[in-house]
């Protein structure tokens, strides 16, 4: 095939083609026609001198020339992509460049919230769309769907850019009337009280604490799984359960609810956070400015070693009574 035969313009119709496996699909994501894809597919037939995508029933599949065309394609959209936004330059004051980031809801709460808060005095045009983790984050990261991917050290993204965003140690949250918790619990104490564990991105093992407590042969009484750690504070209030969740969270909880916060019996790791991007993106300026951004809201965040002033913050309103009532049942 003569390069200068071909339409360079059909690779990025291509790339929609063989990912949707339909063209209609594949139009939309383009803001195509259907009559449009359909010609776009049969210009790359004849240039291929292959189906590419072949009816099976009422759906289309690749051929093996279109399976094997698929990450040869997407890598070079990326590389041109990645090439012409290290060329174009970033000025933050006038860009209107729309960020995608895929982060716990710890993570946004605790990080993200500051964060947007000075891209809004930089950049007032940036926009940003923020995804939960889940199971297609590593796909989603893979297909450059998403600009930055913040997740603990234990996923696997080797094959993309990636550096260590900040550290947090554990901290055991129970409600401040609770009288199964005091100052202190043993391990024994720790392990037999009824846990609200957090479970984000579905994972079938559990967060970072939850896989170091299985290493170590030790197992919780697990009452309550919740996907958000925004949940797990909120659902040990009243109740004679507790849940481990990272230090800073617990921190910012304590200021709102009737929590007290208890060193943990079991030593557990710290949990790495690490931010992530697509190699195409190594260059990109808009990219380096936002990784700026986050180091300088890290660096503001507390120290993950910091107590509550005076261990058990005071009730907010409306919770003493609540306490009140347990005490005298």
């Amino acid at each position: 095939m003569d390069l200068h035969l071909f339409d360079l313009n059909l690779l990025v119709a291509l790339d929609a083609l063989l990912r949707e496996c339909n063209v209609t699909q594949a139009g939309n994501r383009l803001n195509l026609s259907q009559p449009a894809m359909s010609g776009a597919l049969a210009r790359l037939r004849s240039h291929f001198q292959d189906e590419l995508l072949v009816s099976v029933g009422r759906r289309m599949v690749r051929t093996p020339l279109g399976d094997e065309l698929v990450e040869p394609v997407r890598e070079i959209l990326l590389q041109v992509r990645g090439t012409l936004e290290a060329r174009s330059g970033f000025d933050p004051t006038t860009s209107t460049r729309h960020l995608t980031i895929a982060a716990s809801d710890y993570v946004i709460a605790i990080l993200m919230a500051d964060a947007l808060r000075r891209v809004r005095c930089e950049a007032p045009h940036v926009t940003f769309d923020l995804r939960p983790l889940g199971p297609r984050a590593v796909e989603a990261l893979d297909n450059a769907e998403l600009d930055f991917l913040i997740a603990p050290a234990s996923a696997d993204f080797e094959a993309h850019g990636s550096e260590v965003l900040f550290e947090d140690s554990f901290t055991c949250v129970a409600w401040s009337g609770n009288r199964d918790v005091g100052a202190t619990l043993s391990p024994e104490e720790y392990l037999n009280l009824g846990h609200v564990v957090v479970n984000v991105g579905q994972s079938p093992v559990g967060n970072d604490d939850e896989v170091y407590l299985r290493k170590t042969k030790r197992r919780r009484r697990v009452e309550i799984s919740t996907p958000s750690f925004f949940l797990a504070p909120q659902l040990v209030v009243g109740t004679d359960r507790i849940t481990t969740i990272t230090t800073r969270l617990a921190l910012k909880y304590a200021e709102i609810l009737p929590l007290k916060l208890v060193p943990l019996p079991i030593e557990i790791p710290p949990l790495v956070e690490l931010l992530h991007w697509h190699r195409a993106h190594n260059q990109d300026p808009a990219h380096l400015w936002f990784r700026r951004i986050l180091k300088t809201a890290v660096a503001a965040l507390p120290s993950a070693d910091t107590k509550p002033a005076g261990g058990v913050p005071a009730h907010p309103r409306g919770w003493a009574r609540d306490e009140e009532v347990l005490e005298q049942s």
